[in-house]
């Protein structure tokens, strides 16, 4: 691949991390560092010519669960191209400069909640633009915050 492209795509996705079909260490030395890499597991990050370069993990998590919020939400008779796509647009917005500077290619995961409500909003307003919605939300931002589970856990005090 690298031989033939500029900055060759690599995403090694198998999970658990002993299963991955390449180790970003090795991707990012066999392509002199010029690949974007994602991988489905956990990696740390890869020093190229002394740039820490951050591995992102690209999995599904950072999609479906807010597509399927956002599908749900507007009650859409169907999932468009055009609401994955505004899932993959809301996904992109997500990544910090200073880690796309880093050269990941996604978010940390620890902001996937934020992450989550902001890819079922693009998809709410998708459904609606695309004419698929069947309930159309006053306010697509507020009906994702008003759905979203809120983990809590009662305190227990020890008897």
């Amino acid at each position: 691949m690298a031989a033939s492209v500029a900055r060759p795509a690599v995403f090694p996705l198998s999970n658990p991390t002993s299963s991955s079909e390449a180790r970003p260490a090795d991707v990012m030395a066999w392509t002199n560092g010029r690949a974007l890499v994602a991988t489905g597991s956990p990696f740390e990050p890869v020093d190229v010519g002394g740039r820490q370069v951050r591995i992102g993990q690209g999995n599904n998590a950072f999609v479906f669960p807010g597509v399927g919020l956002g599908v749900l939400l507007s009650e859409a008779r169907e999932v468009t191209d055009g609401m994955f796509a505004a899932a993959a647009d809301a996904l992109a917005a997500q990544l910090a400069p200073e880690d796309r500077d880093a050269g990941s290619l996604f978010p940390r995961v620890a902001g996937l909640r934020r992450i989550t409500a902001k890819v079922a909003e693009a998809v709410v307003r998708q459904a609606i633009e695309d004419g698929v919605a069947r309930t159309v939300p006053g306010d697509p931002a507020e009906a994702v915050r008003a759905a979203m589970w809120e983990p809590g856990y009662p305190s227990v005090d020890a008897v």
